[in-house]
């Protein structure tokens, strides 16, 4: 049903997921600039998102934090479960009752899990792709990983949402992008990211200070 690579990139934070379900990133993607970056995913249960990350923010390292989010919720059997801590830490839950093929990997500041997947392969391109990435921004690499699983297969079925989420030095997401529903999710979040990488910089300075920030060039702006 779902499968996320979440990552620490230096100051940053990201993660990019798929789904056969609608609104995906909606419900799985939970990030907290340095902080760290969960995904909460399978019969998801959004809440354990922000319990671990609040968990990570009391000083938790992700081992620790996962375990505390785990004890804490009583269905953990059915939930899967990635944390990126601040050091680049990772940790995984995969419940027992975790749906159809379900596979986990994870290394020093990246780590992917999925279910429903066609292939346990899935999860290690989805990893190796955004490792072996020569691209220079997060969003990029996050994506070049996900192209690479889909190329072993994705997920059992068509997949018809898709999320890209970043977080850097600032409070708010840098990068939030979103499919909820498409035939071609990753086709569109590619779109999205090819519209939005020219202006992430300029509405982060809007953000900080509007009188540094260029002009929006649209009808009406003086």
């Amino acid at each position: 049903m779902t499968f996320s690579l979440v990552v620490r990139n230096g100051a940053a934070f990201g993660m990019v997921v798929c789904s056969s379900s609608p609104a995906v990133a909606s419900r799985c993607v939970h990030l907290r600039a340095g902080v760290g970056a969960v995904a909460s995913q399978n019969v998801t249960n959004p809440n354990l998102g922000a319990l671990a990350l609040d968990a990570l923010a009391a000083g938790a390292n992700a081992s620790s934090a996962l375990e505390k989010t785990v004890v804490g919720e009583p269905f953990a059997e059915y939930r899967q479960l990635i944390v990126v801590d601040a050091s680049g830490g990772t940790a995984i839950h995969t419940g027992a009752k975790a749906l159809g093929t379900r596979h986990e990997r994870q290394t020093e500041n990246a780590a992917a899990a999925g279910n429903m997947l066609a292939e346990p392969a899935v999860i290690d391109a989805l990893i190796d792709g955004y490792l072996n990435s020569v691209a220079l921004q997060t969003e990029q690499r996050l994506l070049d990983g996900l192209g690479a699983a889909l190329a072993v297969g994705g997920e059992a079925g068509p997949v018809h949402s898709a999320g890209l989420q970043v977080v850097e030095d600032v409070p708010w997401p840098v990068t939030d992008l979103r499919v909820d529903w498409h035939d071609d999710p990753i086709g569109e979040l590619h779109r999205l990211w090819a519209v939005w990488a020219p202006q992430k910089a300029d509405y982060r300075t809007r953000g900080i200070d509007p009188t540094a920030a260029p002009s929006y060039g649209v009808p009406g702006d003086l």
